[in-house]
């Protein structure tokens, strides 16, 4: 390996591992802030914190690695643009697809990483980060209680509340349905205002309630249904503490069948299993749904059923002519509105038909879509390394500026412009609008001609980035016009005096 190989490497790989680390810290801040809520307040240890957090962070890895390159790539080119390095070596007649060759090995090499990676190591701990966060989101249900819902977490209540102090923990109109008994809503209870607090050691609640009524109905023993008087017990209390127990709310670890079948847990083998298998069944039931609908909604020769007799007939395709005027002629008044009204409802019945089987058909569809959409997102995904490098390399060249101020200007709105493309696209393939591979791939065939050209410039030393060289082209553009202003008037004056003359 050449010095100059060497070189450019260590100038990347340093840039490389900082960005890198920064964006997927910046994605783990992001995941925190999202669901803050859920994790504060469940007494969760470090190790099952710490867990959590790395099993997300490798789930975050092949967004977080096209980012890290985009902004290595910049800073290491800015870098050596700004300190004449670029420079120096170019004059040494060395061009700038020569200097970039290592990095092209490289980043080839972490293009097929990260391939392997989102096929065997994502499926693993995305599976694990979601069974973990589904398993703590079952813990403590005292935190999960939302005013406005009921909520079904503790085994035999059901609890409303209409709202909550974050602050004191006050719950105000409360509602407690007790199921123990497996018998229905026999017994509730309702309060003005109650506290909620886990016990030491978490193996009860206690409910305080304050100025509440307690309903409870009396079960009538050897009674008829006809004799059931309903007999009930009413309780009025100022205050009253109810203790439940809590056992198996300890953080439960879910068993590694749960979410399996879940699109963004499959490798690549696997999902094209599922799409072939979700393609068959919604070909089967389209062509079920078409065939019912023709065979029994549409009115054919094959199933009229009324004659002008008003007898149930079932003629045989030759023995009837199906001419609707002729038929409807020749009935009597009340037959033709007894026919308008039948049509109606076929009509109806028909629209009502196709309007659940579209509704039907369009989620299954889109079902199918998701798992086409985590396809090609496995190979989107790195292939987005490459397409980063080549907008990231020649641009940071031709800005000649590093650090992390210019370059991360820069490297956010181009990641900002292919998440908004990808994300859109994403939404159009999930409509059944476009198809996936134009859908998943639009991000990378609009961005990729924008790499090729910033190259192309880059090593023909262009000026794109001089301010002094967009003043000049409209500058030309303002003298164009003024010159053809000035031809327009001349013009017109010379046609003025002609037809003076």
């Amino acid at each position: 390996m050449k010095k100059v190989d060497k070189f450019v490497l260590k100038s990347f790989i340093g840039p490389l591992v900082l960005t890198f680390c920064i964006v997927l810290i910046i994605l783990l801040l992001q995941f925190l802030w999202m669901y803050v809520d859920e994790l504060a307040g469940k007494g969760l240890n470090f190790k099952i914190l710490s867990e959590l957090l790395f099993q997300f962070a490798l789930s975050f890895v092949p967004t977080a690695l096209p980012l890290a390159i985009l902004l290595a790539a910049l800073m290491t080119f800015g870098n050596m643009g700004e300190f004449s390095e670029l420079t120096a070596l170019k004059s040494a007649g060395i061009p700038l697809m020569r200097i970039m060759r290592p990095l092209m090995v490289l980043i080839g090499l972490l293009v097929l990483v990260s391939f392997l990676f989102s096929n065997y190591i994502l499926p693993y701990s995305n599976r694990q980060a979601r069974m973990l966060l589904y398993d703590i989101r079952r813990k403590r249900p005292d935190i999960n209680l939302q005013a406005g819902s009921f909520n079904n977490d503790i085994d035999g209540f059901s609890i409303k509340i209409t709202s909550k102090d974050p602050l004191t923990n006050r719950l105000d109109g409360l509602i407690i349905y007790d199921h123990r008994d497996k018998k229905g809503n026999i017994s509730v209870t309702t309060a003005d205002s109650g506290y909620m607090k886990i016990t030491p050691d978490e193996t009860a609640m206690i409910m305080t309630l304050y100025n509440g009524k307690s309903h409870t109905e009396i079960d009538e023993k050897n009674v008829g249904p006809d004799e059931r008087k309903y007999p009930a017990r009413k309780d009025e209390f100022k205050e009253q503490t109810v203790v439940i127990s809590l056992s198996g709310f300890d953080l439960e670890r879910s068993s590694d069948d749960l979410f399996r079948s879940t699109s963004w847990m499959l490798n690549l083998a696997q999902l094209s299993f599922y799409v072939d298998s979700l393609n068959t069944e919604y070909n089967t039931k389209y062509n079920q749904q078409y065939k019912e609908f023709r065979e029994t909604r549409v009115l054919t020769e094959r199933n009229i059923m009324f004659n002008i007799d008003g007898k149930i007939d079932n003629p045989g395709k030759d023995s009837l002519t199906f001419n609707p005027e002729s038929l409807y002629g020749s009935l009597r008044n009340y037959d033709k509105r007894v026919v308008v009204a039948q049509a109606l409802d076929k009509a109806k019945e028909a629209a009502n038909f196709l309007s659940m089987t579209t509704e039907t058909m369009k989620m299954q569809i889109r079902f199918v879509k998701r798992y086409e959409v985590d396809w090609h997102k496995k190979l989107v995904l790195p292939f987005g390394c490459l397409v980063f490098f080549f907008i990231g390399a020649p641009l940071g060249a031709i800005v000649r500026k590093g650090g992390l101020g210019t370059p991360t200007v820069i490297s956010i709105l181009f990641f900002v412009i292919w998440y908004v493309i990808s994300m859109s696209a994403e939404k159009l393939v999930e409509e059944n609008l476009i198809s996936s591979f134009a859908g998943m791939w639009a991000s990378s065939y609009i961005l990729l001609p924008i790499g090729i050209f910033l190259t192309y410039k880059a090593s023909n030393d262009s000026m794109i980035m001089n301010v002094d060289t967009y003043i000049q082209f409209f500058r030309k553009i303002k003298d164009f016009i003024y010159r053809i202003v000035i031809q327009g008037k001349r013009l017109r004056s010379e046609l003025k005096n002609k037809s003076d003359e």
